[in-house]
C-alpha cells in the first residue's frame, strides 16, 4: 500500500534534488570554464536555476505540493494551514535532497574544480553555497541579510498569489513555469549582494556537501566571518514577511464568487441582462 506521507517526503527530496542538480551544475560549468568561454555567464545561471525550479516543482507537486524550500514550508504553515507537524520532516527531506544533489555535482565536476581551484577556496565554493558579494567582498553582513529577506519575501508573496485558487492563478498546469520565471527574475534583480539563496535547504545542504569534500572554509565568508547561518535565518524571516504582506494586501480581499457582494443599482441591471 502507498504511504502518502512518505510519498510527500520522497517527492520533496526528489524535487529539491532536481532543483540543485541544475542550479549547482550550471554554476559549476560557468565557474570552472576558462575566461571568455562560451559555456555560460550570469544569465545562463539565472535561467538554469529557474528551469531547475520549474522541473523540481513538476516532479513533486502532485505528492507534496512542491515546497522545495523551508522558507516556503514555514510560510505555508504560518498562513495557509499547512500542518506544523510536517514542517520539520519536509525541511529535512528538502535539505537531504539538496545535499545529495550537491555531492553528485561535486563528483561530476571534480576534475574541472581541481583544475580551476586546486586549493578549494571561495572561488569555487560559490558553486555550492552563497557568499556575500558572491565571494568578491564589498557587501556587509547586514546588507546580505536584508537582501535575503527582501528576495525571499518577493518569492513567497508571488507564490501565494500564483497558487491561490481565488486569485486567477495560471491555468493548464503552467504554475511551475511561472514560478520558475519568478526565480529567474529574482536572480536577475537581486543576485549581486548575496547570491539569491532565498532557500535555506538550497544553501545548507550543498554547503555541508562542500565541507565534507574539501572546502574547509565552507562555513565562513572570505574574510572569516561566520556566514552559514545567514542563508538559513534571513530567508525564513523573508518568507514570513512576504506571506504577511500577501495576506494583508491581497489575501483578505479574495472571496469565492458566491460570496462576493452583488452589484447594486444600474450596474446590477446591466450585469444581469439589461434594463426592461
Amino acid at each position: 500500500m502507498r504511504n502518502s506521507y512518505f510519498g510527500a517526503l520522497s517527492a520533496e527530496f526528489a524535487g529539491t534534488m532536481i532543483l540543485i542538480l541544475f542550479g549547482n551544475g550550471v554554476v559549476a560549468q560557468v565557474v570552472t570554464a576558462p575566461k571568455d568561454s562560451p559555456l555560460g555567464n550570469h544569465d545562463s545561471i539565472t535561467w538554469a536555476w529557474g528551469i531547475g525550479v520549474t522541473l523540481g516543482v513538476y516532479v513533486a507537486a502532485r505528492l507534496s505540493g512542491a515546497h522545495l524550500n523551508p522558507a516556503v514550508t514555514v510560510a505555508l504553515a504560518s498562513y495557509q494551514g499547512f500542518p506544523w507537524k510536517r514542517v520539520l520532516p519536509y525541511i529535512v527531506a528538502q535539505t537531504l535532497g539538496a545535499f545529495v544533489a550537491a555531492l553528485i555535482v561535486r563528483v561530476v565536476y571534480a576534475d574541472l574544480i581541481n583544475r580551476a581551484d586546486p586549493n578549494h577556496t571561495s572561488a569555487t565554493q560559490i558553486i555550492f553555497a552563497t557568499l556575500p558579494g558572491n565571494g568578491g567582498g564589498g557587501v556587509s553582513i547586514p546588507t546580505a541579510f536584508l537582501d535575503q529577506v527582501v528576495g525571499t519575501a518577493i518569492l513567497v508573496f508571488v507564490i501565494f498569489a500564483l497558487v491561490n485558487a481565488l486569485n486567477n492563478p495560471p491555468l493548464a498546469n503552467l504554475g511551475p513555469v511561472v514560478i520558475g520565471l519568478l526565480v529567474v527574475a529574482i536572480g536577475m534583480a537581486f543576485g549581486a549582494n548575496a547570491g539569491y539563496a532565498i532557500n535555506p535547504a538550497r544553501d545548507f545542504g550543498p554547503r555541508l556537501a562542500s565541507y565534507i569534500t574539501g572546502y574547509s572554509t565552507a562555513w565562513v565568508a572570505p574574510d572569516g566571518t561566520p556566514y552559514w547561518w545567514l542563508p538559513i535565518v534571513a530567508p525564513i524571516v523573508g518568507g514570513l514577511v512576504g506571506g504577511a504582506f500577501f495576506k494583508i494586501l491581497v489575501g483578505r480581499y479574495l472571496l469565492p464568487d458566491d460570496s462576493e457582494e452583488q452589484p447594486v443599482g444600474r450596474e446590477a441591471v446591466v450585469e444581469h441582462g439589461g434594463e426592461n
